[in-house]
């Protein structure tokens, strides 16, 4: 689903600062939106200097059993997406740029609002750790062309400068004793906007682990949340 494809008619320019703003030095998360969080999703230079696995934008707690995914478009390129697998469920990452002193969360919900609805997926609106969620029943067929429906939790934070999209997928979707080990690792992970201009809604780069060492490579069966990706692995 393109639910965050930037809009041609886009009235918003290029994030053109002119003073020179290396990669986390701005303000903690929430900078955009008001006073900075307790708790994460954290800027990079607001995090706590603990332990994590370096995948470019993000940084995400590495969690005994947990498997991660890169998942990039079909036709090739860079990875556009972050896929964590724990406890029978997924929680998909995607972290984007946004204005200095705006967020986007309010416009993007709109958006995931009617594109899904023009896929006759039904929504709920609700509160979350983080604010406005949306849960979603959407749509799906199996190969057999037996239709069904899945359950998916969108969450968004509105950092400095960079918007991150979480979306729950199984059991965590509905179920909050089962989303608590991934919202946990939400709450932790760190995104990292570098110093170059971009538009708003542009994907922030993400590569396989390098900072960190590189964990096992596993597959992952059982498991298609949204898109096929090229990269499993298992933090042991």
């Amino acid at each position: 689903m393109g639910l965050f494809s930037r809009r041609r008619d886009e009235a918003r320019a290029v994030d053109t600062d002119e003073e020179t703003t290396p990669a986390g030095t701005d303000a903690a998360a929430g900078a955009g939106t008001g006073a900075a969080s307790a708790t994460g999703p954290w800027d990079a230079a607001a995090a706590p200097d603990t332990p994590r696995i370096d995948l470019g934008s993000l940084r995400v707690p590495a969690v005994d059993g947990m498997q991660m995914r890169l998942d990039q478009p079909r036709e090739g390129g860079s990875p556009v997406a972050l896929v964590l697998a724990l406890g029978g469920s997924t929680l998909e990452l995607r972290a984007f740029a946004a204005p200095r002193s705006d967020g986007i969360w309010e416009e993007l919900r709109a958006d995931i609002t009617a594109e899904l609805t023009r896929a006759h997926a039904s929504l709920k609106v609700l509160q979350g750790p983080h604010g406005t969620e949306l849960l979603a029943q959407v749509p799906v067929r199996s190969p057999e062309g037996d239709r069904s429906s899945v359950p998916a939790r969108f969450i968004g934070v509105d950092g400095p400068r960079w918007f991150l999209r979480g979306v729950l997928q199984g059991r965590a979707a509905t179920d909050d004793e089962a989303a608590a080990a991934l919202r946990e690792v939400f709450d932790d992970v760190v995104v990292v906007r570098d110093s170059q201009a971009r538009p708003p809604r542009e994907v922030l780069p993400l590569h396989v682990p390098g900072a960190a060492p590189a964990p096992v490579v596993e597959n992952l069966p059982g498991l298609a949340p949204l898109e096929p990706g090229p990269t499993i692995a298992e933090v042991r």
